[in-house]
């Protein structure tokens, strides 16, 4: 199947590691030409050299997204080293545990601006060009916001909101054939969870615990899975579908987890 991305530009946030870095890689495999905006200089320029070493290219541009003004300066240092854009992959975040009861106003302030003010800063930074190329928004969401997991107000309410964002801006853009969609991931390791599970005492028994929950082959997605229903969201193929969450967890969230 051809998904028409080869030519176009891309711009994912967080694309230097784990689910955004699979997308880049998806992309340029694609013929795509994908922009990294990340906060890790090492790993993006890592990622880079490792596409350049396959012939493939791709754009790196540093920036902590949790600060507004460098979403705008991401955005411009983008289209000047890049071209106009065609597509935009929001997925920067983190899990931050900025919880209901250790937590405070402050707090939770930052963990919004980590985790969702940036997706509407990013999307609206680039909405000239995104208007221009009659392109596409891919808004990468979580599972805790539609099941809650306990001690991570901030970053729940950010994807809660993502989720009611990707609807709002389907609605706002219909005008501009602009299509917002969100993919919705649960378990995937990425070396952020690897982070997570080190936290406990025990972290492969925490790992087995988890994945014998997942009702499809009781086991984790993985990063390209989401990158690949991502890349399917942002190409031709997908012309007619705007506004909608496509949940990719084998099942975790809407099967009954204590099936066989």
């Amino acid at each position: 199947m051809d998904l028409g991305l080869a030519g176009r530009t891309v711009m994912v946030t967080g694309g230097a590691k784990g689910i955004g870095a699979a997308v880049v890689r998806g992309l340029v495999a694609e013929g795509a030409g994908a922009i990294i905006v990340d906060k890790d200089p090492d790993a993006g320029r890592a990622l880079c050299e490792e596409l350049r070493e396959a012939g493939q290219a791709c754009t790196l541009v540093v920036a902590d997204l949790a600060d507004p003004a460098a979403c705008r300066g991401a955005a411009e240092e983008a289209e000047a080293a890049a071209g106009p854009l065609h597509a935009l992959v929001n997925n920067a975040g983190v899990n931050d545990g900025v919880g209901l009861e250790d937590g405070d106003a402050d707090a939770f302030v930052a963990s919004l601006h980590r985790n969702l003010v940036h997706y509407y800063e990013m999307t609206r930074c680039t909405l000239g060009a995104l208007r221009a190329a009659r392109g596409s928004v891919v808004n990468v969401a979580s599972k805790v916001a539609l099941t809650g997991q306990g001690g991570t107000s901030g970053y729940a309410a950010s994807k809660g909101a993502v989720l009611a964002l990707t609807r709002e801006w389907a609605v706002d853009l219909l005008e501009d054939g602009i299509r917002v969609n969100a993919v919705v991931p649960a378990e995937v390791m990425t070396p952020l969870y690897r982070q997570w599970l080190d936290t406990f005492p025990d972290p492969e028994a925490k790992l087995e615990s988890i994945v014998t929950r997942i009702p499809l082959g009781k086991r984790m997605t993985t990063a390209e899975e989401i990158a690949a229903a991502v890349l399917f969201l942002l190409s031709a193929q997908a012309g007619h579908i705007t506004g909608q969450h496509l949940v990719v967890d084998g099942g975790y969230v809407h099967l009954d987890r204590a099936l066989p």
